[in-house]
């Protein structure tokens, strides 16, 4: 069996790659891995706007259900709300049915556990194991066996909890929303209208099949219209399931992960809340990020790439922020994974606080040419093609021509079929010229195709 997790739980397409079958495994082993030793484990069960997320969401709760666990069902909210619910119930673990930013026709599992935190390697490779053994998991009869409860209060919790956690009050500011048709959509303008600010909405009507469809974090061109178009101050864009933030500034200019996080961070820096002064940051973030920061005395901590690695640095050495240019942004004193809402919360607040505007504060954070090309392969040659001599060998002959002033990171994604090939430089033309050049042996070779 292919591993099932990846760096942000089990992915697929629904229905092939994540079936029912697969889901009712997931579910009872989990609950049996993470909670054997509690009688009648209760464990949260929240979901994306995906029309797959109630069919999985069916097997999953059959499956913890049959091992004796009871679920709580939040419904349709962000996965960060799932992290805090968790604690906020003391409940034994959560489950998160969705697949992020990607399309409708993947979704996803992702476990937390009592205190909201994703799960360790060791504790995956638990699960993966007794799921390939078909090891055989105990079936309580009778009154033993579990049950679904509505957890209906679960919207307003999380929703009062992410207006309790704001500082300031956005009385004069107009932002637009862009929900992408996916989890905040429900929550959103409320959230930003009960901390005084003037909201428009858009993306905020899904119907199952629209979440991520050109809108949202991964399509941030609509927002960066509509707020030009409407006057506003800024925007926020969200993913699909709300843990990540891609925001503009009034002149419909992108601020993105690495822009918004180092905004956060000279400001938390300025007030002397920026713990041990250091930003955590990936091996993605740009050039410009790490050198403005350190220009400005903060220091910098780089992890692989994903919201879990950021994390497990932050908690090892007590950091309080931490991020991806992705817009996953870790504030570690408000929640235990990226929150796309809260990350919008806070950096309004400094928009509030400093009365600047966005565009004057992102000028702090310059951004060096960076490209990304995306192939898609096939997951089983994904090693083999990042191994290859030839992608090496012109690897090296870019590198040198780069020098000080640039890099090339070739990654597998941990969440897809695909090798990410990422330059960075000063002429934006010549490094996309590298960027395919390396592309093109792994199309040529490895049945790769350029995604667009």
């Amino acid at each position: 069996m292919a591993r099932l997790f990846g760096t942000d739980g089990i992915r697929g397409i629904a229905n092939r790659d994540l079936n029912c079958d697969l889901a009712y495994k997931i579910g009872a082993v989990g609950a049996y891995v993470l909670t054997n030793e509690v009688h009648s484990p209760r464990i949260l069960i929240g979901m994306d706007t995906r029309k797959s997320g109630p069919m999985l969401g069916a097997a999953l709760s059959a499956g913890i259900c049959s091992v004796g666990g009871d679920v709580l069902d939040v419904g349709i909210l962000p996965t960060p709300a799932m992290a805090y619910l968790v604690r906020l119930y003391e409940a034994d673990a959560a489950v998160m049915i969705s697949a992020s930013h990607n399309s409708m026709e993947f979704n996803g599992i992702k476990w937390f556990d009592k205190n909201g935190f994703k799960l360790s390697d060791e504790i995956e490779d638990r699960i993966e194991s007794i799921i390939a053994s078909g090891e055989e998991l105990p079936h309580p009869e009778g009154r033993d066996v579990g049950r679904i409860i509505s957890a209906v209060r679960a919207k307003k919790d999380y929703c009062d909890y992410l207006v309790e956690q704001s500082e300031y009050r956005f009385e004069g500011l107009r932002i637009v929303l862009d929900c992408a048709h996916g989890a905040a959509s429900f929550i959103a303008k409320d959230v930003f209208e009960r901390l005084g600010a003037e909201v428009i909405a858009k993306s905020c009507a899904p119907d199952g099949i629209n979440i991520n469809d050109h809108c949202g974090s991964t399509h941030p061109e609509r927002l960066q219209e509509m707020v030009v178009n409407y006057g506003a101050d800024l925007g926020f864009a969200f993913d699909g399931d709300a843990d990540r933030l891609i925001s503009c500034d009034e002149y419909g200019n992108i601020v993105d992960g690495d822009q918004a996080m180092g905004i956060l961070a000279l400001s938390m820096h300025e007030h002397g809340t920026l713990a041990k002064n250091t930003l955590v940051l990936t091996v993605m973030s740009n050039l410009g990020l790490k050198n403005a920061l350190k220009d400005a005395g903060i220091s910098i901590v780089e992890t692989k790439v994903g919201d879990r690695y950021v994390l497990e640095s932050m908690l090892q050495n007590s950091y309080a922020i931490g991020g991806e240019q992705s817009g996953h942004i870790i504030l570690l004193n408000k929640n235990t994974t990226g929150d796309g809402l809260m990350s919008a919360i806070s950096l309004l607040g400094v928009v509030a606080e400093s009365k600047k505007r966005l565009s004057k504060l992102a000028s702090r954070i310059p951004q060096y040419p960076q490209v990304l090309v995306n192939v898609t392969v096939e997951n089983d040659v994904k090693a083999k093609a990042l191994e290859d001599d030839e992608l090496a060998t012109l690897t090296k002959q870019i590198e040198s021509k780069l020098g000080k002033n640039g890099r090339v990171l070739i990654r597998a994604s941990g969440t897809e079929p695909l090798v990410r090939i990422m330059l960075e430089g000063q002429d934006e033309k010549e490094i996309l010229d590298d960027a395919l050049a390396l592309a093109h042996v792994i199309v040529r070779k490895y049945n790769g195709k350029i995604r667009t």
